[in-house]
């Protein structure tokens, strides 16, 4: 071998290492970049889910669902964000020592295309759930009616909400398939009642009963707290064959109007009893369970 072939060999050798260790740099730094905005990401999503907790658990009536709530977005938006930047910091890295990644992102492309049609019921189930987690719609303990089945709460997922009606009856919808949903328990809640009385009775003085009950309730200790306002007389609200129907509303803490509302009645009986009121035959035998339906704002 020639002393020419030799000083071009050792150049290009040396050609090759100089190019060697610059891509190992950009690569190193690329890396070293990669885990300083990880870090960065993960501490200002740390302070931002401590704000977001300490600014709603005042107003949480459900002590540490705020926190679980908050922290499982936070946990989805690290995982999605970790995960993009990763998947950018590999494409980057490959380009660096020579891969040609032209091919790779039209494979994932193709691939993300697949996975999106076959599991695109998912993919739906994930982002209506997210939204309804992050718009706090719905949460554990809410009473709620979902596509006209009412019920308890009992889970929340990004994927189903989880209701158990009266009877024990599970029943598991897919946060995509929610096309209704009205929650009983928002911020606070009410016992609407009708009381329907004899056509002889005065209703002023009936309404001034209803009101007086009301007002005993608000003084007993283990009801006021849970009482709201005082009594809402609506007033005189339909005429029947055999009766006049009063209208009123109990506002309540949350999920707690058919407590107040069970007790209302019985006491509110007690005191037609006492003063003479006569209560309708309708009212007696029908109104007692139309009229638990809760309302809420």
């Amino acid at each position: 071998m020639t002393a020419h072939t030799w000083e071009t060999f050792i150049a290009n050798l040396l050609m090759i290492g100089v190019k060697i260790v610059q891509a190992s740099l950009r690569v190193a730094l690329i890396v070293v970049a990669a885990y300083l905005i990880i870090k960065i990401l993960r501490a200002a999503l740390n302070r931002l889910e401590s704000l977001l907790i300490r600014a709603t658990e005042k107003t949480e009536r459900a002590p540490g669902a705020a926190a679980q709530r908050i922290r499982t977005l936070a946990s989805v938006l690290w995982t999605i964000s970790s995960g993009l930047l990763w998947f950018v910091v590999v494409l980057v890295v490959l380009s660096q020592i020579g891969v040609n990644i032209g091919p790779i992102l039209a494979g994932a492309g193709v691939v993300g295309l697949a996975v999106g049609f076959g599991a695109q019921h998912l993919v739906r189930d994930l982002v209506s759930g997210f939204f309804l987690l992050l718009e706090n719609q719905i949460r554990v303990g809410d009473l709620a009616v979902i596509n006209g089945t009412g019920g308890l709460v009992e889970a929340v997922t990004f994927r189903t909400v989880v209701l158990r009606d009266q009877a024990g009856v599970v029943h598991v919808f897919p946060n995509g398939s929610i096309n209704t949903l009205a929650n009983a328990t928002m911020d606070w809640s009410a016992y609407v009642i009708d009381v329907a009385v004899s056509y002889r009775e005065d209703t002023d003085r009936v309404a001034e009963i209803m009101r007086h009950v009301a007002e005993e309730m608000s003084n007993d200790a283990d009801y006021s707290r849970l009482m709201l306002e005082p009594i809402e007389i609506f007033g005189v609200d339909n005429f029947t064959e055999a009766s006049v129907v009063i209208k009123a509303r109990l506002k309540t803490q949350p999920s707690h109007q058919l407590t107040i509302g069970r007790e209302y009645r019985r006491r509110l009986k007690k005191r037609f009893d006492a003063e003479g009121i006569e209560m309708s035959a309708t009212q007696r035998q029908t109104n007692p369970r139309a009229s638990a339906t809760p309302v809420a704002s």
